[in-house]
């Protein structure tokens, strides 16, 4: 559940001609998409996606939903949350199989509620989350609901079986962060990386209801099996001149450095106002074992080239950072930018704009992180625009080392009983084909969201 403005920032006075080559091998006549499944909603039932999709070995797909939950879902309206696991076809051509594995409880219970990330998982086939309300902690509705957890679906030992969720934190008061959102990230060492949308104990003037700007965090499994996980807030966001509200999705790199975005905070002399356009930040581990991470703001946004990123980043070749911006950069429709490491000496990292949306075709206001195949093409989505109800796109790179990134859409979304709004990061598989999900469409008596292929 992102507390993120729906309004547009009123476009600048300085317009510019973007000129765009739509690449052959990804022209959008070339793909065709198929709903695998579209979620059915009310009591018992999940709705609207909290996240993309993920695949085990086997190659069944799990998502995690915001809405669906038992009567005892209160005061939420029965929106606590479920996971669902699709199963292929047997035979090529019919539907997928879902399977709910997981419905949360709700008010009362302690278990989480309301998912507000998408799902990763290990090589024993795991699931881990987090949801941004539930749990043990008193932040929201005087302890009703919850601060929000980190939980863990594991598989069953017989097909059919049962899965067993477990908390492995609750987040207990503001000063610890809530609202967490996004997808997790492991280390090598088995710890897991997140982000809170709000607490981490700084910062004053990020929202008038939710205490403190955010956090990035460790969790840290226990050293005995049956042990208690321990958080450690490794940044408290301050707002003003630095960061605020983190989104989540963190990357790290082989230094172990976490990076990441926050959709707002930054420059405040920009267009977004006193509460800034966003940054890209990193942070740095210490050198010594229990010392104090780094903060480091790669970049801040100032409206023009970019406002309000959703998503975080993803690494390129040579240093080079990818990510999206939901709107400013010119037209207020949000852009696909690039920010490459500084040269030796210089200091600064720079920010390129591969692609600004212009709300017709090729739609407006990506909310998702962005992928990249093994030839570098970039892909995403964006959530609405004129023409379609979001679409997914590619970007091809230029064939030298100067020229134009070429853009082309790959599928415009028509609402139902096709999806609409997609919100969350595609992912691949060994064919190229996309996967992920929408946030509405689908049953058109529900318009509850669908999960989607996207394929050649």
């Amino acid at each position: 559940m992102k507390h993120r403005s729906q309004s547009r920032l009123v476009a600048c006075s300085l317009h510019l001609v973007v000129v765009v080559l739509i690449f052959a091998s990804v022209a959008s006549a070339e793909w065709k998409e198929k709903v695998l499944y579209s979620f059915q909603g009310g009591v018992d039932a999940g709705s609207v996606p909290a996240g993309g999709v993920v695949f085990d070995k086997q190659g069944n797909l799990y998502v995690a939903t915001t809405g669906g939950g038992p009567k005892t879902c209160e005061p939420f309206s029965y929106e606590c949350g479920a996971v669902y696991e699709l199963s292929p076809p047997a035979t090529k051509g019919d539907p997928w199989t879902a399977t709910l594995i997981k419905m949360f409880a709700g008010e009362g219970s302690k278990d989480a509620s309301v998912p507000s990330g998408g799902l990763i998982i290990d090589d024993a086939g795991n699931l881990y989350g987090v949801s941004g309300y539930g749990g043990t902690g008193n932040c929201v509705l005087f302890g009703l609901a919850g601060c929000g957890t980190v939980y863990e679906l594991s598989p069953p030992a017989l097909k059919g079986g049962a899965w067993t969720e477990t908390i492995l934190y609750s987040f207990p008061t503001a000063k610890q962060g809530y609202l967490p959102q996004g997808n997790l990230v492991f280390d090598s060492a088995g710890n897991l990386y997140g982000a809170t949308e709000f607490g981490g104990g700084y910062g004053t003037t990020c929202d008038p209801y939710y205490k403190y700007c955010g956090e990035v965090f460790e969790l840290s499994p226990p050293k005995t099996k049956g042990g208690k996980w321990t958080e450690k807030v490794l940044h408290g966001f301050k707002g003003g001149m630095d960061g605020a509200n983190p989104n989540g999705g963190l990357v790290l790199d082989s230094k172990g450095r976490i990076y990441g975005t926050s959709r707002s905070g930054g420059d405040l002399q920009g267009e977004c106002g006193p509460g800034g356009c966003g940054t890209v930040f990193r942070l740095t581990p210490p050198d010594t074992i229990g010392g104090a991470w780094t903060e480091k703001l790669l970049y801040r946004f100032h409206g023009q080239d970019g406002a309000t990123p959703f998503a975080g980043v993803v690494f390129g070749g040579n240093g080079v950072l990818y990510g999206t911006v939901y709107a400013g950069a010119i037209g207020g429709n949000g852009a696909v930018f690039e920010l490459a490491a500084p040269k030796a000496g210089s200091g600064h990292w720079k920010e390129t704009v591969l692609y600004r949306f212009t709300d017709e075709n090729d739609g407006a206001g990506p909310e998702d992180a962005l992928i990249l195949d093994k030839n570098g093409n970039l892909y995403g989505t964006t959530n609405f625009g004129n023409t379609f109800h979001g679409t997914v796109f590619g970007l091809k790179p230029p064939t030298g080392k100067v020229g134009n990134w070429t853009f082309a859409t790959l599928y415009g979304f028509e609402g139902s009983p096709d999806g609409g709004q997609p919100a969350a990061s595609l992912i691949l598989d060994t064919r190229g084909n996309l996967y992920s999900t929408t946030q509405n469409g689908g049953r058109v008596s529900c318009n509850c969201g669908t999960v989607f292929e996207v394929s050649r």
